[in-house]
């Protein structure tokens, strides 16, 4: 094959030692490849909307849409994570031999709490809770996400009496703890170890390559796990557990259905002969369905829509909510009102050498009762990159853009021409980037371009994260709530003013909304 494969992959730990060993074994069969590291989805410009391709999964879709968009050839992925019903045009074309598909009890020291009536275990999984509450209903389970270092270091620091992680995490990563038991009793995520290529239908060239790959046993049992779970959870996040080996000529099949407080448990065990099992899944599946599992599935989805997992303090679009990972339940609601203020027509008509922007909503402001043509700013001197584009698109060029406030300052005391700015801002405001300038023999003339209104709701006590994306926000929020929740926030001005309130302050990337929703996928990875 002459052309490069590229090859798609999330850039965390596990999913790079991932693409990379599909990497070595394509290269070792001849081929030539690059690894192609996918961030975010970004501006995306498709034929079709995404629910139309029927993208679903958040650690998949990404991918999905660089593959979609001929960015990628293939893409590598851990099998429990991509959702049974693959998107419109991309196809399954390798699972690999499946690694160890156990999951494990990291613990601190011993283990006599196993014999214990009070014992705290760690999981941020409702397959792994109910598992674990069903065989200890005395215990008590407390959340844990984020990636597999982040959550053994706080298994560490912490005085839980263990954790459990997918065992194929820790190893294909390097990880040791000292001290472990394979839950051998428990059953695993469906397709949990197994490690899936997909690409484009029709690209006869590179499926023919990537068949040399597959691993038949691993293909065979994790189909039927997946089925299992396709007829079980009809677009419910729910407790499911399978597990299906190949014995002499036989496909032994596992499957269970819990409650989410472990209190109810549902199991079958079918086998069938290989060749004959392409229904054992939906069969297996039927079995539990008919025993109570309609029932049941009906209460699991009742009550994990009855509370937001996370909130948002700024009210999302649709396109927004459908960024979210598909177990994390969302509401929203502006806790902050905006309402531009009457700039003196004298001020927006003048000449001005620099301009400060450090939000959209100032540039509304400034918009509301002016046209860009009467406006004559030289310099514009903005935060955000959102910000940015909005400048650029409404009135001109800007300067310099930084992503927060006081690299905006650090800037302009060294770079800006002048010691004069304006800045024009909010009613309210942090004192940051003014006392910087002021310190540095900067005269800034502060314009009043919109007043904001707190505007808090008092959130569900089942909440576990609450976004930020500035900080009166955050004190809107803290006027009907306490602070005792994860702060996902959009920038380092927030999170400085988060950290004051709030133990557990996670930054995004980037200051974008959708950034910050990625940071709360990223700690409600169960990789």
């Amino acid at each position: 094959m002459g052309k490069i494969i590229r090859i798609g992959t999330r850039d965390s730990e596990l999913a790079l030692w991932q693409a990379n060993t599909v990497k070595e074994k394509l290269e070792n069969l001849g081929h030539q490849t690059a690894l192609v590291p996918v961030k975010s989805t970004g501006d995306l410009v498709l034929d079709k909307p995404l629910h139309e391709l029927g993208i679903t999964g958040i650690f998949t879709k990404t991918l999905d849409v660089a593959l979609l968009k001929g960015e990628i050839d293939i893409a590598v992925h851990s099998m429990k994570d991509v959702p049974t019903i693959l998107p419109n045009d991309i196809v399954q074309a390798a699972v690999l031999e499946r690694g160890n598909f156990l999951d494990i009890l990291a613990y601190k020291t011993n283990q006599e709490f196993l014999a214990q009536k009070n014992a705290v275990i760690a999981t941020g999984s409702l397959r792994r809770k109910a598992q674990w509450l069903n065989r200890y209903p005395t215990h008590t389970t407390t959340d844990l996400r984020g990636n597999v270092n982040t959550r053994i270091e706080k298994l560490r620091n912490s005085d839980w009496n263990g954790a459990i992680f997918a065992a194929a995490g820790l190893e294909r990563i390097g990880i040791k703890h000292k001290n472990t038991i394979g839950l051998t009793w428990m059953l695993p995520a469906p397709a949990q170890g197994a490690i899936v290529v997909v690409a484009r239908k029709g690209d006869v060239e590179i499926l023919n390559a990537c068949t040399e790959l597959n691993d038949e046993p691993t293909e065979i049992c994790t189909t039927v796990e997946r089925q299992f779970l396709n007829k079980l959870e009809g677009g419910c996040t729910a407790p499911i557990g399978a597990l299906a080996k190949i014995e002499e000529d036989r496909v032994v099949l596992q499957g269970v259905l819990l409650s989410t407080d472990g209190s109810k448990k549902l199991e079958s065990e079918l086998s069938a002969r290989v060749g004959e099992h392409h229904n054992l899944g939906r069969d297996c599946a039927n079995s539990i369905l008919a025993r109570g599992g309609k029932r049941l599935m009906s209460e699991i989805q009742g009550g994990l829509t009855k509370s937001p997992t996370v909130f948002s303090t700024k009210k999302l679009t649709s396109d927004q909510l459908s960024r979210f990972r598909e177990s994390v339940t969302v509401d929203s609601e502006d806790f902050i009102q905006v309402n531009p203020s009457r700039i003196p027509s004298v001020v927006l008509k003048s000449k001005i050498k620099n301009v400060i922007i450090t939000s959209q909503n100032a540039v509304e402001a400034i918009l509301t009762h002016n046209t860009a043509d009467t406006l004559q700013f030289e310099n514009i001197y903005c935060v955000g990159r959102k910000t940015k584009r909005l400048i650029e698109k409404r009135i001109g060029p800007v300067k310099h853009q930084e992503k927060n406030a006081i690299k905006l300052a650090q800037h302009l005391v060294e770079y800006m021409d002048g010691l004069e700015v304006t800045y024009f801002c909010s009613h309210q405001r942090l004192d940051d980037l003014p006392t910087i300038l002021s310190e540095n023999n900067i005269t800034v003339n502060e314009v009043e371009a919109y007043r904001t209104k707190y505007s808090p709701t008092e959130i569900a006590n089942g909440v576990e994260g609450v976004l930020f994306f500035s900080p009166s926000g955050i004190e809107s929020y803290l006027l009907k709530n306490p602070a005792d929740k994860i702060a996902y926030c959009i920038g380092e001005t927030t999170a400085k003013f988060a950290r004051k309130h709030f133990a557990d302050v996670h930054l995004a990337r980037i200051p974008t909304i959708e950034s910050v929703i990625d940071k709360v996928n990223e700690n409600y990875d169960q990789k």
